[in-house]
């Protein structure tokens, strides 16, 4: 199976863990890591931002994720949300086993 690390920004722990237990429950993912009060530096409408923010770092699979990527935009409060898929190259067996288990098939 292809499993995929995905990669998220949002604007507050809160609204991470809004929109990580809507994954988790959906069996869109296997799980969620939330870190807060992460630094991002960047520019927006010509701006230069410097916000605190928060990561979710999603376990899934390929094939669930459009839907990881619609549901997000779904809950989200910004208007380009960061999402960013990355393959699981290595792991853990049993671990990569437990996220094939709790992902449903799409």
């Amino acid at each position: 199976m292809d499993l995929r690390w995905v990669y998220i920004t949002v604007g507050s722990k809160e609204e991470a863990r809004r929109i990580g237990k809507v994954l988790v429950t959906s069996k869109l993912v296997a799980c969620v890591n939330i870190f807060d009060r992460m630094n991002s530096i960047y520019y927006w409408d010509g701006k230069l931002q410097d916000d605190t923010e928060a990561v979710l770092i999603a376990k899934t699979t390929r094939e669930r994720l459009p839907e990881v990527f619609e549901a997000v935009k779904q809950q989200h409060g910004y208007e380009i949300p960061c999402m960013i898929s990355l393959p699981i190259m290595e792991g853990f067996d049993p671990f990569l086993k437990w996220i094939e288990k709790e992902v449903e098939p799409g």
